[in-house]
């Protein structure tokens, strides 16, 4: 086992307990995208628990579990193998401020000054009311204890099911906006959510949920000004430093009704630059066909020898599983060296910045 990876492990162990906490990856080399390791955990015979569960506990979205353990009951998984894909590909953008990947439900934060990158999993908007893509804009203010005031149409809609919203949602913990909300131009917020099961799910209104221990980290961390950026990348491919060709493929977001209730999977389209990764003599095309077949949302090698990928079938045998310890950092993925961003526990949360006279988005 690597350095990397026996470190990843023991952060994984350390993180298997009820504190949620951001998954921090330092930085590779500007000509380097791949980073952390992929573990495998094991359900407990007897367990009860949804897949949300064990999502929560690693930091990661349904979307995400459900795509790299294919065949799982997101109800209620069976004793057996669970692969939690921690390793990835940094998004195709500037690694700065912070990046929203709707395809593959994931917020890259890049804290200015610790050469580290902050992963988070995300709902998004529901199909027709999409989270927006291919848009750069900034973190223009932040509120502790938002409101939310849906709108003629939202009532509407709810009246349409024969139920009914109120004309505003108060601050609380009730509020389907959570307790914290950074807002992103005029519609749109980054903000906590009262149903932490839609996180890997398209479920909003067009904003970006998170956990509630998340947003609060967020809240918290990244100041007024901060730049945001939204993109919309299924498939993302890298060449490391040492010639190895990786591929990251993801279900794309369905465009239409039709791709909603189909029962075929999204069209894949490669962009100029995942095409030009694989172009390449060394690429072996029935490795990269695989990935775009299976979509596991892990890096997939596709030149030269191939690396062991976690094999699990959903209900394997269970195996000995040690005692879980709390860990009072961040998980942090990689070499334990680069700085840790530590979550503020217990501190008064920076100052909301002064609200306009308009009221909260629209898009919850």
């Amino acid at each position: 086992m690597s350095i990397r990876a026996l470190f990843t492990v023991i952060f994984a162990v350390a993180a298997y307990s009820q504190a949620a906490f951001a998954v921090v990856y330092p930085l590779p080399a500007k000509n380097s995208r791949l980073v952390g390791e992929n573990i495998v955990i094991d359900v407990p015979k007897g367990s009860t628990d949804p897949l949300e569960h064990f999502a929560a506990q690693f930091q990661m979205g349904l979307s995400n579990m459900m795509e790299a353990n294919p065949g799982v009951d997101p109800l209620l998984p069976q004793p057996g193998k669970l692969v939690i894909p921690h390793q990835l590909i940094l998004p195709d953008a500037p690694r700065e401020g912070i990046v929203i990947n709707s395809a593959e439900m994931r917020l890259y934060y890049y804290p200015k000054g610790t050469n580290t990158v902050v992963v988070l999993p995300i709902g998004i908007g529901e199909l027709g009311k999409d989270t927006p893509v291919n848009w750069v804009t900034s973190v223009q203010r932040k509120k502790d204890g938002p409101t939310w005031t849906p709108t003629k149409a939202m009532h509407a809609e709810y009246e349409a099911r024969g139920e009914t919203l109120p004309d505003v949602f108060p601050a609380g913990p009730d509020n389907p906006m959570g307790l914290y909300a950074l807002y992103v131009g005029r519609l749109y917020a980054i903000h906590g959510t009262n149903a932490n099961f839609g996180i890997g799910l398209r479920v909003s209104h067009g904003c970006v949920r998170l956990r509630a221990d998340d947003i609060k980290w967020l809240f918290e961390n990244v100041p007024v000004g901060t730049r945001v950026q939204f993109i919309d990348e299924p498939v993302k491919a890298t060449v490391e430093p040492d010639g190895s060709r990786y591929v990251e493929v993801h279900n794309p977001l369905s465009q239409n009704e039709e791709q909603w209730k189909s029962t075929q999977p999204v069209p894949i389209t490669l962009t100029p630059v995942v095409s030009n990764v694989l172009s390449d003599a060394s690429v072996n095309t029935t490795d990269v066909d695989q990935a775009i077949q299976t979509r596991s949302g892990m890096p997939v090698k596709v030149n030269g020898l191939q690396e062991a990928q976690p094999q699990v079938q959903p209900g394997d045998a269970e195996q000995p599983q040690a005692e879980p310890q709390p860990q009072a950092e961040p998980q942090q993925q990689g070499v334990p060296q680069p700085p840790v961003i530590q979550p503020v526990n217990g501190e008064t949360p920076a100052p909301a910045e002064s609200a306009p006279a308009a009221t909260e988005p629209s898009a919850g």
